[in-house]
């Protein structure tokens, strides 16, 4: 199995709130940089999506896979698996949110994946913070542009 990564960033909203940011799946293309497109194909019966394709395009690096989503934790956690890929021989990933009591929520990233093609371990690494560190970004734009 692959490492893992971790990264965290504090978000100016509750744990709700950012959670319905990342499950709102259809609107990725419009705020994540890398995605291109983004649809959900099974659902929990709640609104929650299970299943979501993804077609991803990041340079030199595209892709199109699917993730299964487990949101039990809700609005702590939510993690997913690879289900399928092209590149990709496995992705285990969370968001863990933890109310910070003061109105922000701090949102940690856990990543690990592992490619069908070999990749030198530092490059991998490089590959990951720089993912990791956008898509926080990224969703913390996001999230607190539709709170303001």
């Amino acid at each position: 199995m692959a490492d893992q990564s971790t990264q965290s960033i504090v978000i100016d909203a509750n744990a709700e709130a950012i959670m319905d940011v990342i499950g709102d799946f259809e609107a990725y293309p419009q705020w994540a940089g890398s995605i291109k497109n983004c649809t959900p194909v099974e659902d929990d019966g709640n609104g929650w999506a299970t299943k979501v394709d993804f077609v991803l395009d990041a340079g030199p690096i595209s892709d199109s896979y699917t993730l299964a989503y487990d949101w039990d934790d809700y609005p702590n956690r939510v993690s997913w698996q690879l289900v399928s890929g092209k590149m990709q021989k496995a992705q285990h990933g969370s968001y863990v949110l933890s109310d910070r009591g003061d109105g922000t929520t701090e949102v940690t990233y856990n990543l690990s994946v592992e490619l069908a093609i070999p990749m030198i371990g530092m490059m991998k690494r490089k590959a990951e913070k720089v993912i990791m560190d956008t898509a926080l970004k990224e969703l913390k734009k996001r999230v607190e542009s539709l709170a303001s």
